[in-house]
C-alpha cells in the first residue's frame, strides 16, 4: 500500500544564484527561509481556488544572473574623483552592483526584477570609510550638481532610495558600521549610522565583556527588519520597533545626531532636554535623506534584563473587546507592555495557523469556552524591565483583559511568535514564486477612529474578490495605536497591482488615518503628502529642502513629496 503524503510546493531552499535579479530583491538572509506551513498553504488554495497542480511550476523566480548595459552617466573626471576621495576599492560602476544598491524591497520593485525590468539606477556606488570622506563627497557633488541617494540597510518598503535623477549612492553599512562611545552613566552609546540592528544590539547586551561597564544593555528597538536595518535608517525613516510601547519609537530613543549637508555639518546637542528653541533634531527626525546624510547618533540605552521578561497572552470574544482591554492598559498609567499586539480576527484565524496553535488543546479549548473562529482575537504582550514593575503590568493586564472577557492562554503563543518574528517576511518571495502577493500598508489612528478606520479599509481590500486581509495594531499610546495591515491577492499584473495598492493608500487617507505609521513616506506615498499635510506645512519643509540643499542634490526626486527643483 502506497503511503498518501501530503503535497508541498517546491518552495526555494537554496540562496540566490550569484548576481541574480533574485539575489538583490529577496528578503532577509541569503540562506534564511520561512515558508508557509501545510495549515497556511491549505488556507491560500482554499482562498485562491488552487489546487496542488498550480503549484507545480514556478510563475517566476528571477534566479537569473542580471544581464544588462546601461551605462553610467558621470564624466570620467567624477569617476577619478571618487576614488581619490574613497579610494577605488570602494567604488564601483558596475551593473549588478548599481542596480543592487538602488533597489528596496517594495513589491513593485521585485515584480520589475522578476520580469527583468531595470530603469532608474543609480551612476555610481560609494562605500564611504569615514564621515570625513562623505563631508568631501558632498562638497564634490554639491559642485557638480551630483545627486547622493544613501543606502544603509536595504529594508526600504516605499521606494525610499530609488534614484530617479542618477547620481551616486553612498553605502554606509560598509565601513560606518561601529559604536564610538559607551557612556554607561549617562546611559548613551554613540553609534555609527551604517551599523546594522544585530549588530548593535549584540555589542549591548556583551557591554561588560567589550567596554567594561557594570550592566550589559539593550537598544530597545526591534523593528521587523531588524536582521537588514541600521541604526541611521530607523531614526530618518521615524521606525518603531516591535517593543516600542515600552521602549518608544526612534524618533524618541535618539538624543543628537551629526549631519552632513550641502550647507555644512550639523551637530545637535544631545541634552536629556533644553529649552534653546525649536530643535533642529526634530527637523531632521524623519527627514528621509533630503536635507544631508546622518552619520552618528547618539542613542538612548535601557538596562539588559532578560531574566525579568514575563511572558503572556489571552484570547478575546472579539476584536470590540480586544480594542477596549488595549485602550484601557494604554491609558492605565501602570506601564506599559514592551512587546503589545492585537490581531483582528482574519489575522487571529491564520496566525494560530502560522504558529501551530490551531487544533493544539488551547484552540480546542478557545472554541469550547465559546471563542469563536472568526470573530476570536489574538492579544501577545511581554514586559521588560525591573523584576516588581514587570510583575505589576503582568497582573494589571490580566485584571484588564479579564475585565473584556478574555481567557489566558499563558506564555505559550507568544513564545512560539517570538523566535520567528523576523522571519515571517520571508515567505513573501515563496508567495510570489507561484504569483501570490503579500504586502502591508500600515496607519496611526486614535482610539475613536480606529474602527472606521479599519472597517473601511477592510471593505476596500475584500471588495476584490478571493483576498486575505489580516490586521493588527502593535504600537500603542494613550491617545491611540497603528493599524497594520497585511493583504495577500493573486496578481500577475504590476498596473494592477498598482492600482489596488493606491486605492488601499486613498482609503487609508480618506477614513482619517495617517499616511504611515513606522515605514515612513518615500515615492511610494509621496503623491499625497500636499493633501494630508497641507499647503503651509509642504512650504516649510520646502525651505527647510532649500536652505540645508540649495542645488536639491540629496535624496533628490519625489521623496517626502517635495519634488522641488531649484533655479
Amino acid at each position: 500500500m502506497v503511503k498518501n503524503e501530503r503535497f508541498e510546493p517546491r518552495w526555494i531552499n537554496e540562496a540566490p544564484q550569484e548576481k541574480s535579479f533574485r539575489s538583490i530583491f529577496k528578503y532577509g538572509a541569503p540562506n534564511g527561509f520561512k515558508h508557509p506551513n501545510f495549515r497556511l498553504f491549505q488556507e491560500i488554495k482554499a482562498t485562491f481556488d488552487l489546487s496542488d497542480s498550480d503549484f507545480e511550476q514556478y510563475t517566476s523566480t528571477g534566479n537569473e544572473v542580471v544581464d544588462f548595459q546601461l551605462k553610467s552617466k558621470l564624466t570620467e573626471y567624477q569617476i577619478k574623483k571618487f576614488s581619490e576621495i574613497s579610494g577605488n576599492e570602494n567604488i564601483s560602476a558596475d551593473e549588478y552592483e548599481r542596480l543592487k544598491f538602488s533597489t528596496g524591497k517594495t513589491v513593485e520593485e521585485a515584480i520589475k526584477l522578476r520580469t527583468k525590468q531595470v530603469e532608474q539606477i543609480t551612476d555610481l556606488v560609494i562605500h564611504p570609510r569615514n564621515k570625513e570622506e562623505i563631508k568631501q563627497i558632498v562638497d564634490f557633488c554639491n559642485v557638480e550638481k551630483l545627486p547622493i541617494y544613501i543606502f544603509g540597510g536595504g529594508s526600504s518598503v516605499n521606494l525610499g532610495f530609488l534614484p530617479e535623477k542618477g547620481g551616486v549612492t553612498l553605502v554606509l553599512s560598509t565601513h560606518l558600521n561601529k559604536i564610538i562611545q559607551l557612556n554607561e552613566k549617562n546611559q548613551t552609546v554613540i553609534v555609527e549610522a551604517g551599523m546594522f540592528g544585530p549588530a548593535f544590539e549584540e555589542a549591548l547586551n556583551n557591554a561588560k565583556k567589550l567596554f567594561k561597564t557594570k550592566h550589559n544593555f539593550t537598544c530597545g528597538h526591534f523593528p521587523q527588519s531588524f536582521e537588514y536595518s541600521s541604526v541611521g535608517g530607523w531614526f530618518v525613516t521615524l521606525g518603531s520597533g516591535q517593543q516600542s510601547s515600552y521602549y518608544g519609537d526612534a524618533g524618541d530613543l535618539v538624543l543628537g545626531v551629526e549631519m552632513i549637508t550641502p550647507q555644512g555639518t550639523i551637530v545637535t546637542k544631545n541634552y536629556a532636554a533644553t529649552a534653546t528653541g525649536p530643535k533642529v533634531l526634530d527637523i531632521i527626525k524623519g527627514s528621509e535623506g533630503v536635507f544631508g546624510i546622518v552619520v552618528e547618533l547618539t542613542w538612548k540605552i535601557f538596562r539588559y534584563k532578560l531574566e525579568n521578561r514575563k511572558y503572556f497572552s489571552f484570547i478575546f470574544p472579539t476584536w470590540e473587546a480586544a480594542v477596549e482591554a488595549s485602550r484601557e492598559i494604554s491609558q492605565g498609567e501602570f506601564g506599559m507592555p514592551a512587546v503589545f499586539r492585537i490581531s483582528d480576527p482574519e489575522e487571529t484565524h491564520i496566525g494560530l495557523k502560522l504558529y501551530g496553535i490551531e487544533d493544539t488543546i488551547f484552540d480546542k479549548l478557545m472554541i469550547f469556552r465559546g471563542y469563536k473562529p472568526m470573530q476570536r482575537c489574538l492579544f501577545l504582550a511581554s514586559a521588560d524591565g525591573e523584576k516588581l514593575f514587570t510583575k505589576n503590568i503582568k497582573n494589571q493586564v490580566k485584571r484588564i483583559c479579564k475585565k473584556h472577557g478574555a481567557m489566558s492562554l499563558t506564555a505559550f503563543p507568544v513564545k512560539k511568535w517570538e523566535p520567528g518574528r523576523y522571519r515571517d517576511p520571508y515567505m513573501r518571495e515563496d508567495l510570489m514564486d507561484f504569483g501570490i502577493i503579500i504586502d502591508t500598508l500600515e496607519t496611526s489612528v486614535y482610539w475613536d477612529n480606529l474602527h472606521e478606520v479599519h472597517e473601511k479599509c477592510r471593505n476596500y481590500v475584500k471588495s476584490r474578490p478571493k483576498t486575505i486581509c489580516m490586521t493588527h495594531a502593535s504600537h500603542f499610546y494613550m491617545q491611540g495605536t497603528n493599524l497594520y495591515f497585511i493583504f495577500i491577492i493573486k496578481e500577475n499584473d504590476l498596473k494592477s497591482y498598482l492600482a489596488f495598492q493606491e486605492g488601499l493608500i486613498d482609503t487609508i487617507e480618506k477614513s482619517g488615518g495617517s499616511l504611515s505609521h513606522h515605514h515612513g513616506v518615500g515615492r511610494m506615498i509621496a503623491r499625497l503628502m500636499p493633501k494630508h499635510l497641507g499647503e503651509s506645512q509642504m512650504n516649510v519643509l520646502k525651505a527647510l529642502k532649500k536652505h540645508f540643499d540649495p542645488n536639491n542634490i540629496m535624496n533628490a526626486g519625489k521623496q517626502l513629496g517635495l519634488d522641488v527643483s531649484y533655479k
